[in-house]
């Protein structure tokens, strides 16, 4: 894959960013925690309730970085 070809996740990639890690092609739930800053039973929660798909992999399910950024552009800013 050249570099035109490559995905462009420019949400995931900021928040990413801010923290000093890189774009991954794959990410577990205890990293997605981590970068969340959440806890892995909210990111369980998330899942549980549609607003998080992951996807079936062989051993666990994990997360690509084109659906966390669907999920981050269609989430809603909550209150604080």
């Amino acid at each position: 894959m050249n570099d035109s070809e490559t995905l462009k996740c420019p949400l995931l990639e900021a928040i990413l960013a801010i923290r000093n890690e890189s774009l991954q092609s794959l990410y577990s739930n205890h990293y997605l925690a981590r970068i969340f800053s959440v806890s892995a039973r909210a990111i369980h929660n998330w899942i549980s309730s549609g607003h998080l798909t992951p996807r079936s992999l062989p051993g666990r399910w994990k997360f690509v970085s084109q659906d966390l950024e669907e999920f981050i552009r269609t989430s809603k800013k909550g209150k604080r």
